[in-house]
């Protein structure tokens, strides 16, 4: 009678601990869907604000031809951002498309009849639109990746962590904002 008490506990036991790894399993797997979806989110607004700062070194490029080393720093800004796989990456893209809009933004400077253009003040207006939305998406997944990196970080879901390979998102981390003149 005691083994089949001790059977039945140890039982009970597995099955709690089963139904508790599962738990923990499926919370995981929902937070990390959440900060792949945020990122995402970045990814989409990095695109645009690619697009945008393409648009920009056109306009600029007709006022300003002899400024070539700006289009290469947007081909080399295009190729970051394409080919950004994590939010590291992600992150230093848009560091360089923050370095290339600086550079624009002094040709701009030395330009005044480019600077009153209306369609440098749409385009302007676009970015400055795009690099609010940047922010509140990047505060958004930083916010999920430090709610799933916690969640896998404490004791005892660590545990069921390790067992499952779940690993550490990146934080989105940046340089000030160039267009907040």
């Amino acid at each position: 009678m005691t083994i089949f008490i001790m059977l039945i506990s140890l039982s009970v036991f597995l099955l709690i601990l089963l139904l508790y790894a599962w738990s923990k399993y499926n919370r995981y797997v929902i937070l990390r869907n959440q900060v792949r979806t945020d990122y995402s989110d970045i990814e989409v607004q990095l695109q645009r604000r690619l697009s945008l700062i393409e648009k920009l070194a056109a306009l600029v490029g007709e006022y300003a031809k002899h400024e070539k080393s700006t289009f290469t720093d947007v081909a080399k800004a295009r190729s970051a951002v394409t080919s950004s796989k994590t939010a590291a990456d992600a992150a230093k893209a848009d560091n360089l498309l923050t370095d290339t809009l600086r550079s624009l933004f002094a040709v701009v400077e030395a330009h005044p009849q480019l600077k009153a253009s209306e369609n440098y003040k749409l385009l302007r207006e676009d970015l400055n639109l795009t690099e609010n939305a940047i922010a509140g998406y990047r505060e958004e997944y930083n916010l999920s990746a430090q709610k799933y990196n916690n969640a896998i970080q404490v004791f005892p879901g660590l545990l069921v962590a390790q067992v499952f390979a779940f690993h550490d998102a990146d934080l989105f981390e940046l340089k000030p904002n160039p267009t907040k003149t």
